[in-house]
This record gives structure tokens, sequence and C-alpha cells, in this order.
């Protein structure tokens, strides 16, 4: 296992998932079905694991048929790019208009469903694709990346609306977006 990209995928997940829609989707889902906080947590952990292990394959696989070159200024503009995109904060429409029971196997299937799609296209996915191309264990960064979704989410969930009012999200998403885009300089000119 490599260590320096299971740290530094938890760590930048992490960051850039604080106040993203997943998040958000946490905390919704959490105040809808406050009873089902663990059904909650498992279905983000099997949506996250499932989704960032075909981003960070996609992103292995990519470098398979890019040069080097091609691949260093690809993975560093994308670095910038996504640090750039974590100064845009998301929002989430709260109407979600389900009917589902307050249940565990139908709040599980929910959430699964629900993280899995908003996990598309999402800034965390597609730096687990680019840190799949960036390093060469995919299993580390599927890991990284899975962990730092939980630490996010998981307190989202079992705190609620109370854990983003006691963090400055500003101040979060600024530091992601600075280690995003230090990683993407440091991949463009010293890699």
């Amino acid at each position: 296992m490599d260590l320096s990209a299971l740290a530094l995928s938890t760590g930048v997940v992490a960051l850039a998932e604080m106040g993203d829609k997943t998040q958000l989707l946490s905390l919704m889902l959490a105040s809808r079905y406050p009873k089902q906080a663990l059904t909650i947590i498992g279905g983000i952990f099997i949506a996250t694991i499932a989704n960032h292990a075909c981003a960070a394959f996609l992103g292995h696989w990519l470098t398979t048929f890019m040069s080097p070159d091609l691949l260093r200024w690809t993975l560093g503009l994308s670095f910038v790019g996504i640090g750039l995109w974590l100064l845009v904060p998301d929002h989430i429409d709260n109407s979600v208009g389900s009917k589902v029971a307050d249940q565990a196997l139908p709040v599980l299937i929910l959430t699964v469903g629900l993280f899995f799609l908003a996990e598309m296209g999402d800034k965390t996915q597609i730096a687990t694709i680019a840190l799949g191309a960036r390093y060469v264990d995919v299993f580390s960064v599927t890991v990284g990346t899975t962990l730092g979704m939980m630490m996010a989410n998981a307190p989202a969930v079992w705190i609620g609306q109370k854990f983003t009012t006691r963090l400055p999200i500003q101040w979060v998403h600024a530091l992601a977006a600075i280690s995003f885009i230090t990683i993407g300089a440091v991949t463009i000119f010293w890699a």
C-alpha cells in the first residue's frame, strides 16, 4: 500500500468535501431520517467505494495511452482546475420529494443511489480520477478518497446541521483549493 497516495487522497478529499453537495446531502438525509444514521453512513460508504474505485481505475487507465508530458500537464491543470472549482460553493435543493419509509433498507437504497449519482462529475470524483492517474496504487487512492469522504460525511450525519455552522466553510474551501493548486503546480513543474 502506498501510504503517500493514501494520505494525500484522504486529506484532499476530506477538505474538498467540506460544504460540498454530498455533505449537504448527508445533512438532508440525516434530518429527514434521524433514526437511520448508521444506514445512511453505510449507504454513503457503499456508493463512495463503488464510485471512487471506478474513477481511480479510469485515471490509472488513462495513463496507458497518454505520453508522460501530456499526462503531467493534464494532471497538473486538472488539479489547478479542481482547486479553482473548490472556491465555488455548492448548494442542494432541500426538496427531495421522496416518500421513502423510515426503514433501513429503503433508506440504504435511497442513500446509495443519491450519493452515487451526486458524485458523478463532482470535484471529488474528478480528483479521484486525477489521483488514480498520478499514483500507481489505485487501491490506496480508492481507500484514501473513500476515507476522506467518510471523514467529511459521517460527522455531518451524526451531528447534523450544527456541524457546518461551527466550521468556517470558506476557510476549509480555501485550504483545499490551495492544496489542489499546489499539487497541480508541483505536478507540472517538478514531477
